[in-house]
């Protein structure tokens, strides 16, 4: 059942033989991504807290989760052999892993919203961090799994928050997070051995799952400016393509909180 008590071993055993040459569940932490950080070590480490206290978001939002009914953990990668201007593509993939281990094994109708929210609808499900220091890339996501309807926030973005449970989705956690899991190992590596998104496929898988694209957005960018227009495309360096009102050219963004506009 999704509230069960996650087993480290047992998870370890299930991903054995791949990248995650270790999985630790604990049950409490203040922010799994500092812990990996603060921990360093080799690549294919993961970390996962039945109860975050202090977890970290985009734009430097806080996040906490319901213990036993959300899964909170961050993996550790050395990404070497990717080029540092591709590394903005590690959130972006993983947020096609976990959308494709959701769809998978939940069998709900999970989306992308630009760059790495994971949706159902236009409530968020997951969120997704990642932080780097040296060559050490941590990326760190939370899916609420098992949290009842009337005990979901609205999330620090105005979005409405859900949960597999909110959706009509009853799944064990260990099953889900072992998916995202082999997921996101399948993902990472190919993206580690040819660092091009449009010839190794990621681009075009993180397009198919892309919620955002041909919508009406506002994003909202650091510093107080906003661009407004129809998010058209994603490019090969992970940028929001937005077509302004009157506008001949595409506006690549990098970086900005986007706003589905109904």
């Amino acid at each position: 059942m999704p509230g069960t008590t996650l087993y480290g071993p047992s998870l370890q055993a299930a991903c054995a033989g791949g990248l995650w040459t270790c999985v630790e569940v604990v049950p409490r932490t203040a922010s799994t991504n500092a812990d990996l950080l603060a921990r360093g070590g080799p690549e294919g480490q993961v970390l996962v807290a039945e109860e975050q206290t202090a977890g970290r978001g985009r734009m430097g939002r806080s996040w906490v989760s319901q213990p036993g009914a959300s899964l909170t953990f961050s993996v550790l990668l050395r990404p070497s052999a990717v080029p540092p201007a591709r590394r903005g593509w590690l959130p972006l993939l993983t947020g096609v892993a976990v959308t494709t281990a959701v769809r998978d094994a939940a069998a709900v109708a999970a989306t992308l919203k630009w760059p790495n929210d994971v949706l159902i609808g236009d409530r968020k499900l997951a969120g997704i961090l990642a932080e780097q220091s040296g060559d050490a890339v941590v990326v760190g996501i939370g899916l609420n799994v098992a949290t009842s309807r009337d005990a979901l926030p609205v999330t620090p973005a105005g979005l409405p928050a859900t949960s597999l449970l909110a959706e009509g989705a009853d799944i064990a956690r260990d099953v889900l997070l072992i998916g995202m899991l082999r997921h996101l190992e399948r993902c990472y590596l190919a993206f580690r051995a040819d660092p091009d998104p449009a010839r190794d496929g990621m681009l075009a898988a993180y397009r198919a799952q892309c919620g955002t694209l041909g919508r009406a957005v506002r994003v909202e960018l650091p510093g107080g400016r906003a661009v407004a227009g129809v998010a058209e495309d994603v490019d090969a360096q992970g940028r929001l393509l937005v077509r302004e009102a009157q506008a001949t050219s595409l506006t690549p963004l990098s970086a900005g909180d986007v706003i589905h506009v109904r």
